[in-house]
């Protein structure tokens, strides 16, 4: 099970300090949402907050690109620093060369899905991926309500992992708190993006250990194959 901070959700004004604190709260990944104000009406961070940040930190860097041209942002990010690029099944015929750009850079390849698109979407790239991001809100803003209709979707994803023997990670990202958080377990999913619900604590590391504890307690016991690494 992998918690994620999610940098959105954190102070703009101490992004290096809250970078750290996510760090020293011992979370496996820190999540950061790309938003370009085309494919999403928000604008959040670029390459050069990466940059920045990477060196701060032994968290692996999980980019989102909630963007309409991700193609222009690939080198930008995996030489900034990301370890893995998620980019959107909503991009249509452009998703198979984009998910092919991610590992030809070396990185893991992830690919999301939106609350209105169908889950069947992103099946014909399921051996082609590395984690699946399956959002749980409208994607553009931080703090919005879980939406519990996902849930069918997760377990389907789960069900495919299984059926095919696959190793994608399950992740989920949108109003994910303790509580959602373990109803998103119970379906399946292993990787858990939280934005307000960690960086809203001031103990962030007891946040972060509760989460883990609680999906871990409530979660399939899903063995990952040998060649994946719950890590990465």
């Amino acid at each position: 099970m992998i918690i994620a901070p999610s940098l959105l959700a954190a102070n703009f004004g101490w992004l290096a300090k809250e970078t750290m604190r996510a760090d020293r709260a011992k979370a496996e990944w820190l999540h950061l949402d790309i938003m370009d104000g085309h494919f999403v009406p928000n604008i959040s961070f670029g390459p050069e907050v990466v940059r920045v940040l990477r060196p701060l930190s032994r968290m692996k860097f999980d980019v989102h690109l909630m963007c309409s041209r991700p193609e222009t942002l690939l080198i930008p990010f995996a030489e900034a620093g990301a370890d893995h690029i998620i980019v959107h099944v909503e991009l249509g015929d452009c998703v198979a060369p984009l998910l092919w750009k991610i590992r030809s850079l070396g990185k893991k390849v992830g690919l999301a899905v939106n609350p209105p698109t169908a889950i069947s979407n992103v099946q014909p790239f399921l051996e082609q991926i590395d984690q699946l991001l399956i959002m749980t809100v409208n994607p553009g803003f931080g703090g919005q309500q879980f939406i519990s209709e996902m849930l069918p979707k997760i377990q389907q994803a789960h069900a495919w992992r299984q059926e095919k023997e696959l190793d994608y990670h399950i992740e989920v990202d949108g109003g994910i708190n303790f509580h959602t958080a373990v109803e998103c377990a119970k379906a399946g999913a292993d990787t858990f993006v939280s934005g307000t619900a960690l960086f809203g604590r001031r103990q962030l590391k007891k946040a972060v250990e509760k989460m883990r504890r609680l999906v871990k307690t409530h979660g399939h016991k899903y063995k990952r194959p040998l060649r994946a690494s719950a890590s990465n």
